[in-house]
């Protein structure tokens, strides 16, 4: 077994012990000094877990067209840009009027915004990231018990697509492909909690148990190596051993569960590849395709942390045919001098709201105890940007969805009056019980979460 990460180099490391008799080997990641300069109850009696998850797109909203502004907490108006979420606005709440200090740094555009409202940090450069994602924090706490740690998925074709880092070196690559993504979750490995026979594999049992072969050397090494590098080797041991307690869960029989459902294959679906890549009606099939798989990985308890991305940073949908991006619009575009806004860029927003209905509307439709499975999740869902054709960063727009097991109430709407954004993410950790007193840094440091929506 072997995790690699992606960097130029110019040495390798291997430790070597012995397991069972055998020789095993584990590649150790790239550090500083091999180179050059992270209902109430289910069937089996225990308590329908907590899960959390994100929703990021690109561009932000048109101002004035999204959704009314408010003076105080109240019911959420939604207008035409967000038509589609009028339907499913008491599962929603929205915020805005929030402040993005940037403490002297510059604001780097289509990056600052979603690195310090993930963050609580405002990156120096870029998107450097400086500190975990609210999703990583999240599944430190409470993703024991399931297969994966968490499932990061993109529409967009690319990998990198996703907004989910441990640190510089430690950053998440999405699934792609809604087939891939489904023999990843239903494939081989996938174990079905409601059938009754089960043996478990013994390729399994000899992957969990190369970490235990290799730790006395891997303290020999850690003393050896400079501070940087230390931490950043405990970083990816630690991730192995996330790992080696996922294997473990696969070598027991995982209680029966009524909720899940094996799904079909996409491939069964439409009969060959399903659509990636940049044109908005593959992304949006795209979409649609993985929300589905993602929901019953959800439901099959698989996960517990989930990160989906409607559309990058820099927004690059375009129609089929046509040179010009969302991204490109938003800057180039004539504003209609009677409607107000950027007609083309305004109708990518509509249609990037489409998207976010489609996805709370499938976790509002799953069965789960007394009620449904969006019930029972946290949904932190942002954009990069308040405006994009000025790369605004203050008041950005952004909403959660969902109840988080009777811990949040929803169909808000809370004004920041100025507040910093960073109270949106920390009421978030609060919800999914992380014992935290604060959260961010410098002037994005909060020790307030919003208390409106919290039950």
């Amino acid at each position: 077994m072997s995790i690699l990460l992606k960097r130029a180099a110019t040495r390798r490391s291997v430790l070597r012990g012995l397991l069972g008799g055998g020789a095993v080997s584990l590649a150790l990641p790239f550090l500083d000094c091999f180179l050059d300069g992270n209902g109430e109850a289910l069937a089996a009696g225990g308590a329908i877990p907590v899960r959390f998850g994100t929703w990021y797109w690109g561009m932000g909203h048109t101002p004035g067209h999204a959704v009314k502004d408010r003076a105080d907490v109240g019911e959420i108006q939604f207008l035409e840009e967000c038509k589609a979420l009028i339907p499913l606005r008491q599962h929603i709440n929205y915020f805005n009027g929030f402040s993005a200090p940037l403490d002297g740094r510059s604001n780097s555009p289509h990056r600052t915004g979603w690195v310090a409202s993930r963050t609580g940090v405002v990156p120096p450069i870029g998107d450097e990231i400086l500190a975990p994602t609210l999703d990583v924090l999240v599944a430190d706490a409470i993703s024991g018990g399931t297969r994966f740690r968490n499932l990061d998925v993109t529409s967009t074709g690319n990998p990198i697509d996703i907004y989910t880092a441990r640190s510089n070196f430690s950053r998440g690559t999405a699934e792609v492909s809604p087939v891939g993504f489904y023999a990843r979750l239903f494939g081989g490995d996938f174990v079905d909690p409601n059938r009754g026979e089960f043996k478990p594999d013994p390729r399994v049992m000899v992957e969990k148990s190369v970490l235990s072969g290799l730790v006395e050397e891997s303290k020999s090494l850690a003393g050896k190596l400079g501070a940087s590098d230390r931490a950043r080797l405990d970083e990816y041991f630690t991730s192995i051993r996330q790992l080696e307690n996922q294997l473990a869960l696969q070598l027991e029989k995982p209680p029966a569960n009524e909720m899940c459902k094996v799904p079909a294959s996409p491939r069964d679906v439409d009969g060959e590849r399903a659509p990636t890549g940049v044109e908005i009606e593959a992304v949006h099939e795209t979409h649609r395709l993985m929300t589905e798989l993602l929901v019953m990985a959800v439901a099959c308890n698989q996960t517990k942390v989930f990160n989906m991305a409607y559309s990058d940073n820099f927004s690059k949908l375009r129609h089929a045919g046509e040179t010009y991006t969302h991204h490109t619009l938003t800057h180039e575009e004539p504003t209609d001098v009677k409607l107000g806004y950027q007609p083309t860029a305004f109708w990518f927003n509509c249609k990037t709201m489409e998207g976010c209905a489609d996805f709370i509307n499938a976790f509002a439709k799953t069965r789960e105890g007394a009620g449904s499975l969006l019930d029972n999740v946290l949904i932190f869902a942002a954009s990069e940007t308040s405006y994009a054709r000025i790369h605004a960063v203050d008041n950005l727009p952004m909403m959660t969805f969902g109840k988080a097991g009777g811990r949040v109430k929803t169909g808000l709407h809370v004004p920041g009056r100025g507040d910093p954004i960073t109270r949106v993410g920390f009421t978030c950790l609060r919800a999914m019980g992380l014992p935290l007193d604060s959260w961010g840094a410098k002037s994005l440091r909060v020790t307030k979460p919003i208390s409106e929506i919290l039950v």
